[in-house]
């Protein structure tokens, strides 16, 4: 047979860094790893093409070469992804759709022949005999929780990995805690299960004779689901196997915030390479940390946890979420005070949504409080649900939270605290490759000559220069970085006040 993989577009988003790859000439941040993943379980004799569309455009040539279409998606994608399946029924090519978008959201969707709704690993084997006979059925769904001692590693021969900024691997799935606004549990349950100390070492190997090297995104939701593991086989493991390919990787994860409570593992991942963490830090109120059953957040120092964190050499990017229903009238000032005292450059504010499959969903449901779907983006001033706080109040002071810690002035003030608290690792790769040069020239005349906020660029490029010469190459990347999120919270801003204005003029 013939499949095609089709990864559907990101829209222009907080998460889409679509500004940010311009400037580092990269395509995408990311590549569709389940995807790769599903292709390396299909029969080795079937033909197999992936097109990434936020890569390469979706061609009539493309799907008409394929016997089947295959899709998945997040909920981000829902729009491009009812296009694809148009696109397909069109041209007469059946659609087989999985993943995240389609366990839960599967009776969105028209035109579909094929779903597999849960995890394929033990789904797929029964599917694919059927397919291949001609009898398969509309739906293949499976609630079992299969373990990762047989998936392959991702067919990375079907993209080309220079589109990419980041290349990314998994090694768990679940997480222990049940955060009410989170669906990992319903996608993936609360006992991590995890792959083998050989098949991680196989996935890097497997990069590394790609002729990868940078940045590897351990995919995993929280990767201190087994911490025993962790500290015992696979970072020890990968700790060796870095040494001796000459630290080609470095690794970003996400991570709790009670990492902080474990000496010896901060070390740990700090000497196999994971220098960036994401952390779910969501608010720094008390009460709503409370209503969202964040447990492992409450009754903590959180900004002297994040500085911890920095003091070891790790850097953290965190979530942030405005909305709840305990969130005083004051939460916008707490937000922008917490995130500028932290030195968190790369904060993701959002508003809260309710997903399918959560308890939160749930609870709003049974109060008749939901509105709709939701997009699937907590950053486009979108809320599918009634919340306490007046609507236009809360939507507004979302913007001026974004539109404050993405202003150059704070953005800048925000690099020097970070720099005062960060002690890098005291290995890290020297590695200093053409493509930097490249993006640090288009961001001296971008940021430094073009863009709003000079001053502030040039008197941080000084600063680091000069008083923190070793953090150089990150301050450069960081300042691409704002390029983005500055544009996209203006363009936010823009829309909503374009939106009161049409809304006044009808009245």
């Amino acid at each position: 047979m013939k499949i095609l993989m089709v990864y559907p577009q990101y829209p222009d988003t907080f998460w889409s860094f679509q500004y940010a790859l311009k400037m580092i000439s990269k395509k995408a941040a990311y590549p569709p790893l389940g995807l790769l993943t599903v292709a390396a379980m299909l029969p080795g004799d079937w033909e197999k093409k992936l097109i990434d569309m936020n890569v390469t455009k979706l061609t009539d040539k493309d799907i008409l070469w394929a016997d089947y279409v295959f899709i998945s998606a997040m909920q981000i994608q829902t729009n491009s992804v009812k296009e694809v399946i148009r696109h397909c029924s069109r041209l007469d090519r059946k659609v087989v759709a999985g993943g995240p978008l389609f366990t839960l959201y599967h009776d969105n969707f028209e035109g579909v022949s094929h779903f597999v709704i849960g995890e394929a690993e033990n789904i797929l084997p029964s599917f694919l005999e059927d397919l291949a006979s001609g009898c398969a059925k509309p739906i293949y769904e499976s609630n079992e929780r299969p373990e990762l001692a047989n998936m392959p590693v991702p067919l990375w021969s079907l993209i080309n990995m220079k589109d990419y900024a980041t290349m990314n691997i998994q090694y768990s799935r679940g997480c222990p805690f049940d955060c009410d606004f989170c669906d990992i549990v319903s996608l993936y349950g609360r006992k991590p299960r995890t792959k083998s100390t050989y098949q991680l070492i196989n996935e890097l190997e497997s990069l590394y004779e790609s002729k990868w090297s940078g940045q590897v995104f351990i995919v995993d939701d929280n990767l201190l689901g087994n911490k025993q593991k962790l500290k015992k086989e696979i970072l020890p493991a990968i700790i060796e196997w870095s040494r001796s390919k000459g630290n080609p990787f470095y690794f970003v994860a996400e991570v709790s915030i009670d990492l902080t409570d474990d000496e010896e593992l901060m070390n740990l991942m700090v000497e196999a390479g994971i220098c960036q963490v994401f952390v779910g830090i969501e608010t720094p109120n008390e009460n709503s940390l409370v209503e969202c059953n964040k447990v492992q957040n409450k009754n903590r120092d959180l900004v002297a946890s994040v500085n911890k964190l920095q003091n070891h050499g790790i850097e953290v990017e965190a979530g942030f979420i405005i909305g709840f229903d305990n969130d005083p009238s004051s939460i916008f000032e707490n937000q922008i005070d917490f995130i500028q005292r932290s030195g968190i450059m790369i904060a993701c504010v959002g508003l809260l949504n309710a997903l399918r499959g959560t308890k939160l969903y749930q609870r709003l449901k049974e109060e008749n409080r939901l509105s709709d779907e939701g997009s699937g983006d907590n950053t486009d001033c979108s809320i599918n649900f009634i919340p306490k706080m007046n609507r236009d109040v809360l939507i507004n002071g979302y913007l001026r939270v974004v539109n404050t810690i993405y202003s150059p002035e704070y953005y800048y003030s925000r690099m020097q605290k970070f720099f005062k608290e960060y002690r890098p690792p005291k290995k890290q790769s020297s590695r200093i490759e053409l493509n930097y040069f490249i993006s640090l020239f288009k961001s001296l005349w971008i940021l430094g000559v073009v863009e709003d906020g000079r001053k502030y660029y040039w008197k941080t490029f000084i600063f680091a220069l000069f008083k923190y010469p070793q953090f150089f190459w990150l301050s450069r990347s960081y300042s691409i970085y704002l390029q983005h999120f500055y544009r996209h919270a203006r363009k936010l801003l823009k829309a909503n006040l374009q939106e009161e204005s049409a809304l006044t003029s009808v009245q």
